[in-house]
């Protein structure tokens, strides 16, 4: 028993020191830090993988020191090998190494968002450990640690975000992505999947939520144009938002202070269109305005249900007329548990290939069955379906194309929906 107290001893050692370096540590040093910590679990050659803006490659955050002598530090491909099929399931695989040693690949996730995978390297005595056995338990705390100090350290150096930048950026998109929030979020009443392509151009297309006790709000918004007047005006409509949203506002007084907030700035001369949806995670309730914008997709079981249709609002700081206030709808759907609300831009389903075919409704239908019924997660979902919208038109987007997928888990069971 006291050599097992001195082993449990020599983790906790091992998470321990790594959080108390972790404290003076500057982003570029965090893949050092992590390699010398897992050496203390008997976990060697640690390195880490981070996934591009598109999720297509796995690249290696390695010390700015050295340069992974004796690892293999190229980029690995999200689809065609196996730390890239780690990325996509959310599981823990193995490999062979030199000297009968096994190689261990743990996702990073920072709560459901995908930040990339670990690699370790054990003897192969603990491989029969690595399911519920204590080396496993002790590997995935130290990558779940692991990834939240990657999260935690993101914002205080470049390192980590140019390092996940596999293509320049354009202006437009810089101001974008440092808008936007965590694109997959999960807990017991709901989960969120967003994506938006193309990744190092996009510039009037933007999501956004916020998920409170009893209540999820979500927004997809469409800035008019192209370029940097367009994230400008996407950036502004998300800045008037959240700034209703955060004062609890309606819906229809989040509309109309939007509305507003763009006709000050732009004169009439520049709107957006959006779906505004708010979420009563108590009843399923589910609530939306949409301001000239594709109507939303109602899933179930996999299958589409129907367009969620209502009385459409006039595009956001457009100026027609006056414009009164009034003529604001919100429309209402009783959600069922498990539901799924697919809320779009017209860059997806308007999407053209080189011969003029439109990607449409029905493949994105399609894919998100195909999918979703292979039982992937829901981010790895919309990884999937970018993809093949990128496939659709060659890699080249003529227009911003950004997809939200809210799912209603209803874990009050006191709650009887119709």
């Amino acid at each position: 028993m006291g050599g097992v107290r001195q082993v449990i001893s020599d983790a906790e050692r091992a998470v321990d020191a790594l959080l108390e370096e972790a404290h003076l540590a500057a982003p570029y040093q965090i893949a050092a830090l992590v390699a010398r910590h897992a050496a203390m679990l008997g976990a060697d050659d640690a390195l880490i993988y981070l996934a591009d803006l598109q999720q297509r490659v796995l690249v290696p955050f390695l010390d700015h020191r050295a340069h992974g002598v004796g690892l293999n530090v190229e980029p690995l491909s999200v689809d065609a090998t196996l730390p890239g099929r780690v990325f996509q399931h959310i599981e823990v695989l193995t490999q062979d190494a030199a000297d009968g040693r096994i190689r261990v690949w743990l996702p990073l996730l920072d709560g459901v968002e995908r930040l990339g995978v670990l690699g370790v390297t054990v003897d192969a005595a603990a491989a029969g450990e690595l399911g519920s056995g204590r080396a496993g338990v002790r590997l995935r705390r130290f990558a779940t640690l692991t990834a939240e100090l990657i999260m935690t350290k993101t914002m205080y150096g470049d390192t980590i975000v140019r390092l996940r930048r596999q293509a320049g950026m354009g202006l437009a998109a810089e101001m974008q992505w440092s808008l936007l929030p965590p694109l997959t979020f999960a807990c017991q009443d709901v989960t969120i999947a967003a994506a938006l392509e193309p990744a190092y151009e996009v510039a009037g297309d933007s999501v956004d939520y916020a998920v409170d006790a009893g209540r999820t709000r979500v927004a997809v918004l469409d800035g008019m144009g192209h370029g940097l007047r367009s994230a400008q005006l996407a950036t502004l409509a998300v800045a008037a938002y959240r700034n209703a949203r955060r004062a609890d506002r309606s819906l229809t007084d989040t509309t109309a202070l939007i509305h507003d907030a763009l006709v000050d700035a732009f004169g009439g001369t520049a709107f957006a269109t959006a779906v505004l949806a708010e979420l009563d995670t108590d009843t399923g309730l589910l609530s939306w305005v949409n301001a000239g914008h594709p109507a939303p997709l109602l899933l179930r079981r996999g299958r589409l249900v129907r367009s969620l249709h209502s009385h459409p609002t006039l595009p956001l700081g457009l100026v027609i007329n006056g414009r009164p206030p009034t003529t604001v709808t919100v429309g209402r759907e009783q959600l069922q548990p498990d539901d799924r609300v697919l809320l779009y831009t017209d860059g997806v389903t308007e999407a053209r290939s080189p011969t003029g075919a439109f990607f449409g409704d029905q493949a994105l239908i399609d894919l998100l069955r195909r999918n979703l019924a292979a039982g992937l997660p829901a981010q790895e979902t919309m990884r999937r379906i970018v993809h093949a919208l990128l496939d659709h038109q060659q890699g080249q987007l003529a227009d911003d194309a950004t997809l939200l997928l809210l799912e209603w888990r209803n874990t009050n069971t006191d709650v009887l929906v119709p």
